[in-house]
């Protein structure tokens, strides 16, 4: 008999020991229509912090429809070609200054970008976004842009002690591999944390059983911590 794969707002009470009713609120999706997701790609950007949510939305079907429950597109500072790492190049969908409105946005890991620091305090607090996620030391690029003081984050390991000095302001978690701190903001920790993540807001939309499903089909495991 196969085993469930255990549910993912169990999964966010469970590593950040609150009760699981607080910790993973209900995100009621649109009626007939896809979510859009935005994901940020400039230069340096590590591609498996964006690859590893795009996989996941991207196989979330509309339960009772078949139909795609995300609508995917990439946005970055101008249309032209990025270089992410291990040299894969991205020519983005949009630029920052004419991307259409989304319900989520992933950052991940990448470089420096100050037309990115605008754009995410904009959107920050857009009620039009319900989901912002960072991936990685993206966690930084929210904490640049003054998202995160007095909230709780995580990131990359390796980056814990630089992070917690350079925002003493921000509560850093070094367990979970994501948290979850307010309504829509959203970190978790390096790399393949992000898949995770993406299946918890997966679940947040539409339930764990669709998000196990999706888990299932992508052959991803975890245990919950790394």
């Amino acid at each position: 008999m196969q085993r469930r794969l255990i549910g993912f707002s169990f999964l966010l009470a469970m590593v950040l020991r609150i009760p699981a009713a607080e910790a993973a609120p209900a995100l009621r999706p649109p009626p007939n229509t896809a979510i859009p997701v935005a994901i940020v790609v400039t230069d340096g950007g590590n591609v498996i912090d964006f690859a590893g949510p795009w996989e996941v939305f991207q196989d979330t079907a509309r339960p009772g429809s078949g139909e795609p429950a995300f609508r995917l597109f990439t946005v970055s500072e101008s249309r032209h070609p990025v270089r992410l790492t291990g040299g894969l190049t991205v020519v983005p969908d949009f630029a920052f200054g004419d991307a259409p409105t989304a319900s989520v946005i992933v950052v991940g890991a990448q470089g420096r970008s100050e037309a990115l620091l605008q754009w995410l305090r904009r959107i920050g607090s857009s009620p039009q976004t319900e989901v912002l996620m960072s991936v990685c030391t993206g966690a930084f690029k929210l904490a640049d842009a003054g998202l995160l003081e007095g909230k709780h984050a995580t990131t990359h390991h390796d980056f814990f002690d630089a992070f917690a000095q350079r925002y003493p302001g921000v509560t850093l978690e070094r367990g979970p591999r994501f948290v979850q701190s307010g309504p829509h903001l959203f970190t978790a920790g390096g790399l393949t944390s992000g898949i995770d993540l993406a299946l918890h807001i997966v679940a947040q939309y539409y339930g764990d059983a669709t998000a196990e499903d999706v888990a299932r089909y992508m052959e991803y495991r975890t245990k919950g911590r790394e």
